[in-house]
């Protein structure tokens, strides 16, 4: 009996289909079969990857004007990809440069600012971003919505500060998650009322595992303006406001995966 008809008569096989965890992988001798050994090192390589990989930010605006955006370009305190990774400080303030480009820009007061930021994954930022932001426009009608701002060497907290410097009402941060070895482009949503440098996590709402795989652009788009809305009535986020978005959809229940405060 060949290698491949033991696993296809193993009877775990046939729930692998509804996951993309590592489950019912086989065994060869006292390790797994070859395949899934080199599965595992590639996904362990393409999660490598998107931690080092650097945000292509002009290509990224380039996408968001296509769509309509206007757009700004910011960098954190981390001159570089070391700094950022050993110094988490530096990627939640601005650069002395961008802090004063932003303060000097004409004060124009709006309810809501979305950050791109590239995180531990500037491959989340650049799949996932500009089709999040195509799905909730058409719900922000009503909303004064700033420009979009792209941050390199980013980290969740980027975006109170650069909420605060362009006088937002909410920051939304858009930012790619930690890679995991099935998803190294997973893109997290954090939402922050009243943003200014020194908000903490539990102030913050997150959806996370945004990607087609995961929670797709529909849904993340749903719980977002759902979130938004709350927000906006409360004068709050964080851990007084809770996600009961998935009680407004006719359609089938949706995995959760909204949390209160951020990582």
């Amino acid at each position: 009996m060949s290698e491949n008809d033991a696993l296809d008569k193993d009877p775990w096989n046939a729930l692998r289909r509804f996951t993309q965890a590592r489950i019912a992988l086989g065994r060869a001798g006292n390790s797994v079969p070859t395949a899934p050994l080199l599965a595992f090192n590639l996904a362990h390589a393409q999660a490598r990857d998107a931690v080092h990989h650097p945000l292509d930010a002009d290509a990224l605006h380039a996408q968001l004007h296509a769509q309509g955006f206007n757009t700004l370009d910011v960098h954190s305190a981390a001159p570089d990809r070391e700094h950022y990774l050993r110094r988490p400080d530096l990627g939640r303030r601005l650069s002395e440069e961008s802090r004063a480009a932003l303060a000097q820009l004409p004060a124009q007061p709006c309810d809501l600012v979305f950050v791109i930021g590239d995180g531990l994954s500037a491959f989340a930022a650049s799949k996932q971003a500009v089709p999040l932001l195509q799905a909730i426009q058409p719900k922000l009608a009503d909303w004064t919505v700033g420009p979009v701002v792209v941050a390199r060497q980013a980290r969740v907290a980027l975006g109170d500060e650069i909420g605060e410097l362009l006088d937002a009402k909410i920051v939304v941060m858009l930012i790619g998650e930690r890679p995991g070895l099935s998803s190294p482009d997973s893109l997290g949503i954090y939402i922050t009322y009243a943003p200014k440098v020194g908000c903490s996590d539990a102030q913050r709402n997150c959806i996370s595992n945004v990607r087609p795989e995961g929670l797709d652009y529909p849904q993340a788009a749903h719980k977002l303006h759902y979130l938004l809305t709350q927000a906006k009535k409360l004068g709050l986020t964080g851990v007084g406001l809770k996600d009961d978005s998935d009680a407004l959809l006719t359609s089938a229940p949706i995995n959760p995966a909204v949390s209160d405060g951020s990582a």
